[in-house]
């Protein structure tokens, strides 16, 4: 009876370091890919069993935010009602998560698909830029955003002469110089460094954070934490602000149905500001030694992922100029 119920209880335990065993040697595996001029994105590596779910859960969630947020762009083209300045900006922000979600999400099919994690130092540096310029300028147009729905709540009269199609214009092209010109300084920077200690990134993309651990400087440290308070803190400090005023403006409204449909206005932005800002304070804003790539990588998946595939529902489903425009483009 003894023998058969240490046999019972062996069996799990034996089952989990075989598990882990081979999942060692699977991660172990991938690293050999590497080469000297090379990077290893470790990414979820670690569950081997778990990779055709993760292609097919990742899969699904890239060809639903193309198709959204094409749609998006497409029906504020086609409907004459939707040109004015918040549709604009919605138009961009569409735009810009559709290039985002392009410049992580294939590279991370592509992986688990052929289980190459390798990626050239080259590579590497060109998808860090082109993910930080566009995670920068998704910053400041939802800053732009903020004050846009400052303006249409706070001074309604006003609207059309303070936001202009030339205003427009040049915060749009504002927020694409700058965002593009930060990120350009950290990458290059970046590329001066050498990373003779490892080359294996604990993250499925070329992220700052996890660059950083591998090629920590002080330097470097200050740099991007004063590029942060500038890119990060700044727009957020603006759309405190408007929102601020919004919710000033909203609460000298009479009636409760009023309120509420002043306040319906910018729910949608909101409801964006809310996700983008608290995946992003999660990933970092937070001290280089206590990175956690485990929590990096779960939201990061929200921020890349999730994030620019609710957008076009959460702006589309709230609003009946959006989801009338969409029934006419569908036919």
């Amino acid at each position: 009876m003894s023998s058969q119920g240490d046999s019972g209880i062996a069996n799990p335990i034996s089952f989990l370091e075989v598990s882990e065993t081979e999942a060692a040697q699977h991660v172990q595996e991938i690293r050999n890919q590497t080469s000297v001029s090379d990077f290893l994105l470790l990414g979820f590596s670690a569950h081997p069993g778990q990779q055709p779910l993760l292609f097919a859960l990742f899969l699904g969630m890239y060809l639903v935010t193309m198709v959204g947020n094409l749609l998006i762009i497409l029906a504020i083209g086609s409907d004459q009602h939707l040109h004015t300045p918040m549709y604009f900006f919605l138009a961009n922000l569409s735009f810009i998560d559709t290039c985002f979600t392009c410049t992580i999400v294939p590279k991370v099919l592509v992986n688990i698909l052929t289980q190459c994690h390798t990626i050239s130092h080259t590579g590497c540096l060109v998808q860090m830029y082109f993910f930080m310029a566009l995670a920068l300028l998704d910053d400041f147009l939802l800053a732009v955003m903020a004050y846009d729905r400052y303006v249409a709540i706070c001074f309604p009269l006003h609207y059309t002469t303070i936001v202009c199609p030339q205003r427009c214009l040049l915060l749009v092209s504002a927020s694409w110089l700058c965002s593009h010109l930060l990120a350009f300084s950290l990458t290059l920077l970046m590329s001066q460094f050498s990373f003779c200690a490892s080359h294996a990134i604990p993250h499925f993309f070329c992220d700052l954070l996890p660059l950083l651990k591998l090629a920590y400087t002080q330097i470097f440290q200050v740099m991007m934490f004063a590029e942060a308070a500038l890119s990060g803190v700044v727009p957020l400090t603006c759309v405190l602000v408007s929102y601020a005023h919004i919710i000033h403006t909203i609460l000298r409204v009479p009636s409760a149905r009023g309120k509420h449909k002043v306040f319906s206005t910018c729910g949608s932005h909101l409801t964006v500001v809310t996700l983008f800002y608290g995946t992003v304070f999660l990933v970092y804003f937070q001290p280089s030694a206590s990175y956690s790539s485990d929590t990096g990588m779960v939201a990061s998946v929200v921020y890349t992922m999730v994030t620019p595939m609710l957008n076009p529902f959460i702006y589309s489903l709230r609003n009946r100029d959006m989801k009338g425009a969409l029934w006419k483009l569908l036919g």
